[in-house]
């Protein structure tokens, strides 16, 4: 397989400006999106929202893992306020829900502290950094009318970003790229125009607790900006800090105003090459607590400047050209490494589409999603939830990882678990249960945050037994069961605990929320989803074959949950999403296929029902209503039930949230641009669909339709 054809021939190349669709270079822990400048020089072009003939867009942001900022509260906030006892059948259960304030919030009903709750600690954009025209004295920024003739190309080979355009009649070249282990971004511009005006332009935005933008340019007084005399740039916002490095050939480097910096070329040069560092700052709240992320690089490495000239001498290399070199000479080490698949023989039009997407996928899931942190929905591309993480989609964020043998990218998100362990082992106490109970949506602290919905989902909590287990699948070695034996462990307890004995075996709830959320309203009543009773009993297999697998004795309890958990209900010959009225609401996801799909061959679901159940929600289902990682969870329980042509239309069908832009992100709303779930949980489909699972069909390819040529390589068997 020419891997190199493979990816090189699904580059992004455009020439247009299509707000929903910038690109981005990234490493994992830290990413920067772009306009068709390559910069950000014109975010107005990108709104939010629908503003005038312009789409709806996708933000340009700067973001890293360990950026986070909290906005001082004006007296202290904690989750006591928003605790509401809910009957269970073990008694009485507090949780955190939205007691709300009608009269802080006529809208919503949210008091004040649960609002703060839910938006800190949020995360930070870094910076916005763009073009900028100066001319007799006035600077000025670009429009898009100045911009002709452009054409971007993001290739995916050696992870660089390459913008042409002519500017006031002038050419413009700018490449752009991200180092590989450095919070850091390297930038070449070669235009005549650097001599007659054209600058780059640096500014910081205050945090913000907005849902989805991140920056906060309406309270300049509330933080500050130092540019010292090394080109390092103080940022100090609260209790947060940070650091930008500039770094250079013969750069004039100025702060333009209070949060705004400048660098040009110094003399007349057409060339500016540079780069930006991004650290966290000493004494600061940025970094979160049990991060691993890999910056910390030295700001400014080889230079030495001179304060009163403003200049920064030249060095024996571009900045911005070393980056752009280190990005190039990583790229195709990761696409050479781990799993591919090659679907461009097939005659199918179906296959040359589903080929792009896998491509792209994989871009955008290793720059967002392979960080020390579980990533936001939207990645370090712009906020969603204010940043905040969705632990029961961290799943599909990062499983098919190891499923495409780049282990290696999933491992630094499990191991944050570890550093929650205690508050969610407190979490787990307060309601009466063993082990720890995983929150649902967090900040790098790992407090959960008041919600209606949010605080009574289940199924995040055999998650990390699932991610652990895909570890070890991969490299099954003493050493990971030793690692993730803990996580493992604890989450097992709190399942055993929290199934509770009847006369019909163990049960789940009532209170809870399924992974189908439309059951928020009757969270009280519902008890027995269909998903989530495989989920248990599998998961706590798995994590007794850890404890055997490391000699230790077996938990009893764990085993006659196991062995004892009640059938799922059947409603008509198909699995209900729960077992009480209404039993099957028609919208959000199909969580019951993930019984069979996600999850391999329990003994509580019967194949044949489950492909009743497919067949009635393919026939009859909200569309509109459901979500990005629902299509692969179809493909996956088609492709189980050996119905391969089910599998390829599920992952291609024609529905608002499956779609899939140019430049490889799954839009879901317009307040949900992107959405890598989506994107995950296709990359672990089609490499179940490819590689095949434990006891499938002993051929080639078993998810594909038989007519398909399919090439693939490197991959692991799905359980």
């Amino acid at each position: 397989m020419d891997r190199e054809d493979l990816v090189r021939r699904h580059n992004v190349t455009q020439q247009e400006l299509d707000p929903r669709s910038p690109v981005s270079v990234g490493n994992g822990e830290f990413a920067f999106t772009m306009d068709l400048t390559g910069l950000q020089t014109l975010p107005g072009c990108y709104p939010v929202g629908a503003r005038g003939e312009l789409p709806a867009g996708t933000l340009l942001g700067t973001q890293a893992q360990w950026g986070w900022h909290s906005v001082p509260p004006a007296s202290p906030h904690d989750l006591a306020g928003s605790t509401v006892l809910y009957d269970s059948p073990r008694g009485p259960v507090p949780y955190v829900d939205m007691v709300g304030d009608i009269v802080n919030d006529r809208e919503t009903g949210t008091s004040a502290a649960e609002t703060w709750l839910r938006a800190n600690p949020h995360r930070l954009d870094l910076g916005r950094i763009g073009f900028r025209m100066v001319r007799d004295g006035l600077d000025r920024g670009i429009t898009p009318e100045d911009i002709t003739q452009a054409t971007q190309t993001l290739d995916l080979w050696s992870g660089t970003v390459t913008s042409t355009f002519t500017l006031a009649g002038q050419q413009v070249k700018v490449t752009t790229a991200c180092h590989p282990s450095r919070d850091e971004l390297g930038f070449r511009v070669e235009s005549p125009a650097l001599g007659s005006g054209l600058v780059v332009g640096i500014d910081f935005p205050y945090g913000s607790e907005s849902w989805h933008d991140a920056a906060d340019w309406s309270k300049p007084g509330a933080h500050s900006t130092v540019l010292d005399g090394q080109w390092v740039a103080h940022r100090e916002l609260d209790d947060s800090r940070y650091d930008v490095a500039i770094a250079g050939e013969e750069l004039v480097v100025e702060q333009t105003g209070l949060h705004s910096l400048r660098i040009a070329p110094q003399s007349q040069s057409t060339v500016l090459d540079f780069s930006l560092t991004f650290t966290p700052g000493e004494g600061g709240d940025c970094t979160p607590r049990g991060n691993n992320h890999h910056s910390g690089a030295a700001p400014a490495e080889g230079f030495d400047a001179d304060p009163a000239s403003g200049v920064v001498p030249s060095s024996d290399g571009g900045a911005g050209s070393r980056v752009a070199a280190a990005a190039a000479a990583h790229w195709p080490r990761f696409w050479t490494s781990g799993g591919a698949i090659e679907l461009n023989a097939t005659n199918d039009p179906r296959a040359k589409e589903l080929e792009r997407r896998i491509v792209l996928s994989q871009y955008v899931t290793a720059i967002n999603c392979a960080g020390s942190l579980p990533p936001q929905e939207t990645g370090l591309v712009c906020n969603s939830w204010r940043g905040r993480f969705h632990l029961e989609m961290h799943w599909w964020h990062a499983a098919h990882f190891a499923l495409w043998n780049r282990t290696e990218l999933l491992l630094p998100s499990l191991r944050w678990y570890s550093s929650i362990l205690e508050a969610s082992r407190q979490t787990a106490k307060q309601q009466g249960f063993e082990g720890v109970r995983w929150p649902k949506q967090v900040g790098p602290d790992g407090r959960e945050s008041p919600s209606t919905i949010g605080t009574f989902l289940i199924w995040q909590q055999p998650h990390p037994i699932y991610l652990a287990e895909l570890a070890y699948r991969a490299t099954p070695d003493r050493e990971v069961l030793e690692e993730f034996a803990g996580i493992v462990f604890e989450s097992a307890a709190f399942m055993a605990s929290f199934a509770h004995p009847t006369g019909r075996g163990f049960e789940l709830g009532p209170p809870l929320v399924p992974a189908q959320e439309s059951y928020g309203f009757m969270r009280g009543e519902v008890s027995n989803p269909t998903f989530e009773l495989a989920y248990w009993q599998w998961a706590l297999r798995v994590a007794a074959q850890w404890r055997e697998r490391l000699g230790l004795d077996p938990v009893p309890l764990w085993d006659e949950v196991a062995d004892n958990m009640v059938t799922p209900h059947v409603t008509d010959g198909v699995y209900a999403a729960i077992d009480v009225d209404p039993f099957t609401i028609r919208t959000d996801h199909p969580s019951m296929l993930c019984a069979l799909g996600v999850l391999p061959r329990t003994g509580l679901i019967d194949p044949v029902i489950m492909k009743a159940t497919l067949a009635d929600v393919l026939a009859d289902w909200d569309w509109a209503s459901t979500w990005g990682w629902d299509y692969p969870v179809m493909a996956m329980t088609a492709a189980r039930l050996e119905d391969p042509e089910a599998a390829v239309d599920a992952l291609l069908m024609t529905a608002g949230k499956n779609t899939v832009l140019a430049n490889g992100h799954n839009r879901q709303t317009d307040s949900l641009p992107l959405y890598l779930p989506g994107n995950g949980g296709l990359l672990a489909a089609v490499a179940l669909m490819a590689a095949g699972w434990d006891d499938g069909p002993a051929r080639h390819a078993p998810g594909f339709p038989a007519g398909w040529t399919v090439k693939w390589e490197g991959l692991v068997q799905a359980p």
